[in-house]
């Protein structure tokens, strides 16, 4: 399906602008930067030396078929689609084998290993339970997401999203007829909300799509502002839909707060996938989780949505979910390293490119406005100059324009080629 490419451009710089991340960069490169380079990737290295970043090498990536690496031409440099070049944590890889080795590639017979997983890990990492009969299995967090809009709106309802924001939301909203109102995010990139009560009050009685922690901007929602949303959700009658698929990558520094454990969200939904913390978006599985006052919504779902949840997927997910978890912080301190890692590879090599460092997910939303005034997709200009592959920032709505988004969930080395590519596109 075509990315929508409808919403209005940002505001030029210097004005309000919905995601506004101001340059941040020093003005002058160092005559000779290769030394200071090669240091920054030895201490990214140094930092999560056994973790899962470090363990493969480009031949290897490229022997990969799936979209990330096989997309793009072969002399391009892919930092762009959610996939992480890591190797399967072995206890789902076992899990896997075993399955295969067995010829068990049936239907899922239910999900209450999954959902006992999740309950475990959630109330390790983040001290909320999760209910098993608040719970059904779908394919993927997006088709959970789509199924409660029809769901809770009717054909001619409206969703709520803030923008710049993951692009299938609004396209699939649109695609269910759904009319689509912005609450953009504010100048550090986080909820406003102003901007979300001036679009509750247009359109009472709405779905607003929450993003937590935000896709592309790797912001991360805090208590207080999910509760300021909450009241403002039950103001307007507003049911809130939470995409958590990020949920366990945030490393120290920030908290990941879920949705359902706030006052005020009894109403709303969570959709949860292990999916992008462990690397499994092709062993597809997804949880949507209800509020305590929304289980009569949860039943009204199609019975046989859970088949969408592929049989592997639910026991790789539910492998990561228990037995993971050592795995799965190598793979955070290597993503804390390589987003201090961007942040030095930009000031020596590409200065005046803004950046403010993600606090969840793996991803970063470097803004090119400054460096390359008249340039609204630097997307485009780093593929066919530099070859090397970013999500194009204009894709995220408003807010997008003059910005990329990069994958850091790649090997230092790695991520310095792909800047010193960046920096050649000049």
């Amino acid at each position: 399906m075509p990315l929508d490419h409808s919403a209005p451009a940002p505001d030029p710089v210097g004005a309000t602008d919905p995601s506004g991340i101001s340059p941040l960069r020093p003005t002058t490169v160092p005559s000779d930067p290769s030394d200071a380079v090669a240091r920054a990737v030895a201490e990214a290295e140094a930092a999560a030396p056994d973790g899962p970043l470090v363990a493969l090498g480009e031949e290897h990536l490229r022997r990969r078929t799936s979209a990330k690496w096989r997309f793009h031409p072969a002399d391009v440099l892919p930092l762009w689609v959610a996939e992480a070049d890591v190797p399967t944590p072995e206890p789902v890889a076992r899990a896997l084998r075993e399955a295969i080795d067995l010829g068990d590639l049936g239907y899922p017979a239910d999900h209450l290993g999954y959902v006992g997983a999740l309950d475990a890990f959630s109330r390790e990492r983040w001290g909320v339970p999760v209910p098993e009969e608040r719970t059904v299995p779908v394919g993927d967090v997006i088709q959970g997401i789509t199924e409660l809009v029809a769901l809770l709106t009717p054909p001619d309802g409206t969703v709520v999203i803030s923008p710049p924001l993951y692009p299938p939301i609004a396209v699939m909203a649109r695609h269910r007829g759904r009319r689509v109102v912005e609450a953009p995010l504010d100048p550090a990139g986080r909820l406003d909300p102003e901007a979300l009560e001036r679009a509750f009050r247009t359109a009472p009685g709405s779905v607003y799509v929450l993003c937590n922690p935000h896709n592309p901007t790797g912001t991360v929602p805090r208590a207080d502002e999910l509760d300021t949303l909450a009241g403002l959700a039950g103001r307007y009658g507003v049911r809130v839909v939470a995409d958590e698929i990020h949920a366990p990558i945030v490393p120290p520094g920030a908290r990941f707060t879920p949705w359902l454990s706030r006052p005020g969200s009894e109403r709303g939904f969570s959709v949860f996938s292990a999916s992008k913390s462990w690397n499994l978006p092709g062993v597809k599985a997804a949880l949507v989780v209800a509020g305590p006052e929304a289980g009569r919504d949860l039943a009204a779902l199609p019975i046989h949505l859970g088949d969408a949840a592929s049989h592997l997927g639910v026991l790789a997910h539910t492998v990561a979910l228990r037995e993971g978890g050592a795995w799965l912080d190598g793979f955070l301190a290597g993503i804390a390293a390589n987003r201090r890692l961007l942040t030095r590879l930009l000031d020596l090599l590409l200065p005046g490119v803004g950046l403010r460092e993600p606090e969840g997910t793996y991803l970063a939303w470097p803004d090119f406005r400054e460096r390359w005034p008249d340039e609204p997709d630097p997307a485009a200009r780093l593929l066919e100059r530099g070859r090397v592959a970013l999500s194009p920032g204009p894709d995220f709505g408003t807010g997008g324009e003059g910005r990329a988004r990069i994958n850091l969930a790649c090997s230092p080395a790695v991520l310095a080629e792909a800047v010193r590519r960046m920096a050649a596109a000049d």
